[in-house]
């Protein structure tokens, strides 16, 4: 992985991944795809029982890198690439069988909202915009958010946004489920990272299936869903983390 594009280290048993481009507002060519996956790939080690996902510098990720684009020779070749790669790393994170974590802050635009929305809890600083952008780029979404975007606010929504062009501030995405909480812009990695800490010292086999069962409901049946939600709870019953909680309760 290359260090200078994306950061990866792991302390307190929390994996921190920070796009390293701030420079270019945490844009992503397809170098920095590629780092990312790697990144990805490292916090699926099961001694990582959290991740945190930050960008560094003023803006979390402005999404894919136009200038790369432009300088492409066959820029529908490098697009379509650069999607691809990026995509198949965002449904890694998604697919972590641990909580991730983002903190947001300054600008979150076009694939950054599939970053975003790829992780689990979200945390925003106050002043942070989140817009889509592909249509001021003459573009249209990649990465899954057109799946995700109407999943997290809404069809309308997600339509007004994609075609408008509209700029939601950080109250108004906390207001629509965009993100999970704000908090003051000085604030944010400390309460990102104590969100991080904090799951990371949870039963970690009941967080990671938790965050599956609700994550897959999409693509399942009622009566699917439910069948499975059995069988993992009669798993979760019988782990050290759960055993240790519920033969607390009979205590006197």
């Amino acid at each position: 992985m290359t260090d200078d594009l994306v950061r990866y280290d792991c302390a307190a048993d929390v994996a921190r991944i920070t796009l390293a481009r701030p420079a270019h507002a945490n844009a992503v060519d397809l170098s920095t795809a590629r780092a990312f996956t790697a990144a990805v790939d490292r916090a699926a080690d099961p001694a990582v029982r959290a991740v945190l996902v930050r960008g560094a510098g003023r803006r979390f990720c402005a999404g894919g890198d136009v200038t790369a684009m432009a300088a492409a020779p066959d820029r529908a070749a490098y697009l379509e690439e650069l999607a691809i790669t990026l995509d198949l790393a965002l449904q890694r994170l998604a697919a972590l069988d641990k909580p991730v974590v983002a903190a947001v802050q300054g600008a979150v635009a076009g694939a950054g909202l599939a970053l975003m929305l790829s992780c689990d809890v979200i945390v925003s600083a106050a002043s942070t915009k989140f817009l889509l952008a592909y249509a001021d780029a003459g573009l249209t979404p990649d990465c899954g958010v057109s799946y995700l975007l109407p999943r997290a606010i809404g069809q309308q929504r997600a339509l007004g946004l994609a075609l408008t062009g509209r700029t939601l501030t950080a109250e108004e995405a906390s207001a629509w489920g965009l993100v999970n909480e704000v908090v003051d812009d000085t604030a944010l990695g400390d309460r990102a990272l104590q969100l991080g800490e904090r799951l990371a010292a949870g039963p970690a086999f009941a967080l990671g299936r938790t965050k599956h069962l609700l994550r897959t409901s999409w693509v399942t049946s009622r009566e699917r869903r439910g069948w499975e939600e059995a069988q993992v709870i009669a798993e979760a019953v019988m782990t050290p983390e759960a055993a240790t909680i519920i033969e607390s309760f009979g205590r006197p």
